[in-house]
């Protein structure tokens, strides 16, 4: 039963860290804007946490990562774990840093998440590809992930705009 209970987090990890990076921000205190603490959390967990795991996978453990996706093992699957390891350490370390940091976090991981939907969709289309972790959860995990980063930092400069007009305008009365 534990075992069972541990192989389906492990398995199901990247979804849990999304749903956790959904639910962390609502439990937490309201000292920064709502669009910032939803972009910290899925910076930190959805896109940090989970590319230091992707990356420990395709690069210490090809033959797992490459079955999971239903490729045939090759070189490049560990140049594809650097990019994980690196946008996941990246991620982990934007959860303290300045809008502006997260910024550039987040519009390389929308880069990276296009480029590997689009990657997972030919693989499905041209190759007939349709493993679980290329054609499925994992895939639209991807492209939320994508979606949700690029909302969260329109909302939050936007925000982050009001407040300076605000702020102009209160400091001219």
């Amino acid at each position: 039963m534990i075992a069972q209970t541990v192989r389906t987090i492990l398995t199901n990890l990247p979804t849990f860290l999304f749903v956790a990076a959904v639910i962390c921000p609502s439990l937490m205190t309201r000292d920064q804007p709502w669009p910032r603490r939803y972009l910290s959390w899925i910076l930190l967990l959805a896109v940090g946490i989970d590319g230091l795991w992707a990356g420990i996978f395709h690069v210490f453990f090809p033959a797992i990562a490459s079955a999971q996706i239903g490729w045939q093992q090759s070189p490049f699957e560990f140049e594809v774990g650097i990019a994980d390891l690196a946008l996941g350490l990246i991620g982990v370390l934007s959860f303290w840093r300045s809008l502006a940091f997260q910024s550039a976090v987040a519009i390389y991981a929308i880069v990276f998440y296009g480029g590997v939907a689009i990657g997972h969709f030919v693989q499905a289309f041209r190759e007939g590809d349709y493993a679980a972790d290329n054609f499925g959860l994992l895939l639209i995990l991807t492209i939320a992930r994508a979606i949700a980063l690029a909302i969260l930092l329109w909302a939050a400069w936007r925000m982050t705009a009001t407040e300076r007009l605000e702020e102009s305008y209160h400091a001219r009365s």
